[in-house]
């Protein structure tokens, strides 16, 4: 379906939630400025999220779509069809590529591409008041949940 790749780039690249990327409209989103303003969070506030140059590149891909909406799918429920398609081809593809290892694969689901990103906001040397305005976290407690740092990166920014 159009727009499944954008859909996982704007994921990773603005650790927004499912539901805050299918709601996305046209009309909150400033090219120019590089902001897409949320107004149907799951905290019940409403942000604006920077959107990083590859978020951008995604948008700037996709058809505008009469009714206003960025991306087609009614809910959650038709993007978890397509997304369980696009996860079964690529498994398989991956399977045959590791054919002869005894490597099996994880399951991967758009959450973690959440994980993923606030991790990645955080490498690129965020504060935690940053990132928790991208991510729409309330509380220290889930923004460090949600971040998992590789002891390499630390450890090159030690020196």
């Amino acid at each position: 379906m159009v727009g499944l790749p954008q859909i996982i780039t704007l994921a990773v690249e603005t650790s927004m939630r499912l539901g805050e990327l299918l709601g996305l409209e046209w009309s909150r989103i400033d090219l120019a400025r590089r902001t897409a303003h949320l107004v149907d969070t799951k905290n019940g506030e409403s942000r604006t999220v920077a959107l990083a140059s590859a978020a951008l590149d995604a948008l700037r891909t996709l058809p505008r779509r009469i009714d206003g909406r960025v991306f087609g799918w009614q809910n959650k429920d038709s993007f978890e069809k397509a997304w369980t398609r696009c996860k079964a081809r690529a498994l398989a593809a991956y399977q045959t590529d590791c054919a002869a290892s005894s490597n099996k694969p994880d399951p991967t689901f758009l959450t973690d591409l959440r994980h993923e990103a606030t991790s990645r906001l955080f490498e690129k040397g965020l504060g935690v008041m940053e990132v928790a305005s991208m991510t729409g976290h309330k509380s220290l407690a889930m923004l460090k949940r949600y971040t998992h740092i590789e002891a390499e990166k630390l450890a090159q920014k030690l020196g």
